[in-house]
């Protein structure tokens, strides 16, 4: 089974809130997943980003693939250095 680290779109329209989730790579964007890790909110200002780092951590080490936007959302909170470091050791 393929483990992906993805956004899970909530919200209204043109009003947008993501929960950061660990699904099945075969399952549909806002369907069923294994786990929550987080929420990013690109309408506030600032946007928010809350992650709970030890969880992503041991997702990311167990070999879940991030999407491109949550890497991006990872690396803006510091998380992949984080990776690397305890790899490092």
């Amino acid at each position: 089974m393929a483990v992906k680290i993805r956004l899970k779109r909530l919200g209204g329209k043109k009003d947008p809130f993501f929960r950061i989730v660990v699904a099945d790579s075969r399952s549909p964007r806002d369907g069923r997943f294994i786990d929550e890790l987080g929420y990013y909110d690109p309408v506030a200002d600032p946007e928010v980003i809350e992650i709970m780092e030890d969880k992503a951590l041991d997702w990311l080490r167990r070999g879940a693939q991030p999407s491109s936007t949550v890497k991006a959302l990872f690396s803006k909170v510091g998380l992949l250095k984080k990776l690397e470091e305890s790899r490092g050791n």
